[in-house]
This record gives C-alpha cells, structure tokens and sequence, in this order.
C-alpha cells in the first residue's frame, strides 16, 4: 500500500475517533444534565423553594418558569458546558475550548452576583414592609418603604453588576452621574434659587408632620379608651356574678350596687372616645 495514502488513511481513522468519542461525551453529558437538572428542580420544589421565593417576591423576575424549575434550568445548562469542556477537549487546545473555559471561569462570579440581586430583593421587601408598617398611621408611610425598597433593589443591581463583570464602564459612571446630579441640584437649589420654595415647602411638610402626629396621637388616645371601656364593661359583668348556693344559705351578689358604677364608668370613657374621635381631622396633602 501507498504510505502516503496509509498515512492519510490512520489520520481520517483518528480524526474519526475523536469525533465519535465527542459525540458519545456529549450525549452522555447531555442525558446527565437532564437528570440531574430534573431532579434539582424536584427536589427544590418539595423544600418549598417556590413558596419562600414568593413570598421574598422573587416569582416576579423568573417569567413563565417557576422559580425551582428556573434554578433546574440553570443547572441543566452549567452541566452542559462543562460536557461541551469535556467533549470538545478530546480535539486537544481549539478556540472553541477556549471560549467554553472563558465561560465556565466566570460562572462563580454570576452565581455570586444572583445571590447578590436575591439578597438585595430579600432585604429590600423587609425594609418596605417595616417602614410602611411603622408608618401605618401616616398618609406617606408607604411612600417612604417604596423609595427605600427601590434604593435597595437598585443599590444591589448595580453591585451584582459589577461582581459580574458586566457593563462595569457603563453602572460605574451612571451612578457616579446620579449621585452627582442629586447634589448639584441640593447644592445650587438649596443654596441658590430655590430657598424660596424649599423654605415653604418644609414648612409646609413640617406643619403637615406635625398635624399627621396629633391625629395618631388622638388615634392612639381613642383606642386606649376603647380598651378601658372594653375592660369597665367586662368588669361589670363579671362583677354581677352570683356566689354559689351553700347549704342553708342564699344566693347573694358578691357586690351589690358595683353594676350600676360600672355602667357609668363605661358611658363616660364611651362618650371620651367619642369626642377625641371627633377630634380627629384629616390634614391637608402636601
């Protein structure tokens, strides 16, 4: 036989090696990676991973998947790169392994800057119900949670960003821009042409402030006569009670007269109530 057409022959029969040992790689990989993916999926649901993302608000940003099923999917394709890593090795350095090794290199990072938006959401929706919660009594309660909630959440995107590497020449200077922004125009409208109107506007908020605290506190002041009414009137009835009937003995009030004082209490801390209700006036929007 020809050597050179030997030569040829052994290379096609290497080279066709190597492409089948890919190929079985990959259909392997990619049978595990659908198990195991399957099973991460599974398993989570159980645990009741899709309950606690919905109640951390999370099912909002995984879209037509569930949250399980999103981090299933997740797994699903890491293990199919690193099959892809597997496979495409078999042909020795190539730029395609190349790239898959970029890939695979930066996942912690990504995985890193996940945990990092889930924190950030986590803390932010904590924030928003304990502010909007202590502020109940407020008309701007919930505002005040929302824009921190929103600070947060953008706060922790920005981080997540630049732990990922991603767009770090853009968030970087946006934000440097916005914070800018914010104190150019506290600097220029605060100490400039805008005293007028920020000096009546405070007033304005403080007043309003002022007025919202005297209603919470006639609020606070109703309720706590509600409470004596409630406990006068259970006392009353309470104080009505009959002794049991001993032998040779009969059945007498444990203290007579106490009903009629304790009816009187109640009216007067009933009608207390009422005239701090009345009291009670909304106060003007800002």
């Amino acid at each position: 036989m020809n050597p050179t057409l030997q030569v040829t022959l052994g290379a096609l029969a290497y080279i066709g090696l190597k492409i089948l040992a890919c190929a079985a790689i990959l259909v392997i990989g990619w049978i595990i990676a659908k198990v195991i993916g399957t099973l991460v999926d599974k398993g989570l649901a159980k645990v009741r991973f899709n309950h606690l993302a919905q109640r951390t608000g999370m099912d909002r940003w995984t879209g037509r998947y569930t949250p399980s099923g999103l981090v299933g999917m997740v797994v699903y394709y890491a293990l199919l790169l690193f099959t892809f890593q597997l496979a495409f090795s078999v042909f020795g350095p190539n730029p395609i392994s190349n790239l898959i090794d970029d890939v695979i290199a930066w996942l912690p990072r990504l995985i890193v800057a996940c945990v990092i938006i889930v924190v950030a959401v986590a803390i932010a929706n904590a924030v928003f119900n304990v502010i909007s919660n202590a502020l109940s009594h407020f008309s701007y309660g919930r505002t005040v949670g929302r824009i921190a909630q929103v600070a947060i959440i953008a706060l922790g995107a920005i981080a997540a960003l630049n732990q990922a590497g991603i767009a770090t020449t853009i968030t970087t200077p946006v934000l440097v821009a916005i914070l800018a922004t914010i104190s150019g125009i506290l600097i220029v409208g605060v100490g400039g042409g805008l005293i007028g109107p920020m000096r009546s506007r405070w007033e304005r908020a403080l007043g309003r402030i002022e007025e919202e605290s005297t209603r919470v506190s006639a609020h606070l002041k109703a309720r706590a006569a509600e409470q004596e009414t409630a406990a006068a009137l259970t006392k009353a009835r309470g104080d009505t009670m009959v002794q049991p009937k001993y032998p040779g003995e009969t059945p007498q009030d444990v203290k007579p007269g106490t009903k009629v004082t304790a009816e009187e209490a109640a009216d007067r801390l009933t009608k207390k109530a009422t005239a701090l209700r009345n009291d009670m006036k909304p106060g003007p929007e800002l």
